[in-house]
């Protein structure tokens, strides 16, 4: 039987994100939020995400309108999710689509901006489970020798499908 899965990475960026990828996406992220925002709070009635969620029809709009600001860093990655690593220390896993969410912010205190950008991936052949580890391979592979990646499971990383066949 084999198994295809696709994994999915939440990476969540705020003010204390450390790596320069991260700092920039934090930063172009709360400044076109701050813009865009606007057009839902024209009276400045409110301050916070949640608030404009609550109080402003069409607000859920925001995600979409602020994703714009990461598709340019997005292609910076080469395809490729940031911070999973094989036990290579190599990135090894491959997106094919990606989803941004605003967490939370402020329009006046940029401390409180936090988003994540759902990573999923390219469907893999799941081969076994070691311990804590997946043993997988590119799901188009195919022949009597399959190249592989080892990797751990961590936080913020799931199987997010599974698919079986025969």
């Amino acid at each position: 039987m084999s198994r295809l899965i696709t994994l999915c990475y939440r990476k969540v960026i705020d003010a204390g994100s450390a790596h320069p990828w991260d700092k920039l996406v934090f930063e172009d992220t709360y400044q076109e939020f701050r813009m865009q925002a606007q057009y839902f709070n024209q009276e400045k009635k409110y301050r916070t995400f949640g608030q404009l969620l609550q109080h402003a029809p069409g607000a859920e709009q925001l995600h979409f309108l602020v994703s714009a600001a990461v598709r340019g860093y997005l292609q910076q990655l080469n395809g490729l999710v940031p911070d999973i690593l094989d036990n290579l220390g190599r990135h090894f896993l491959r997106f094919s689509k990606f989803q941004f969410e605003i967490i939370n912010s402020d329009v006046l205190d940029k401390s409180r901006h936090q988003v994540a950008v759902n990573f999923y991936s390219e469907p893999l052949r799941w081969h076994d489970t070691v311990g804590s580890y997946l043993l997988v391979s590119d799901a188009q592979a195919s022949g009597p020798e399959l190249l592989t990646n080892m990797f751990q499971l961590q936080p913020y990383l799931i199987i997010h499908s599974l698919q079986t066949a025969d």
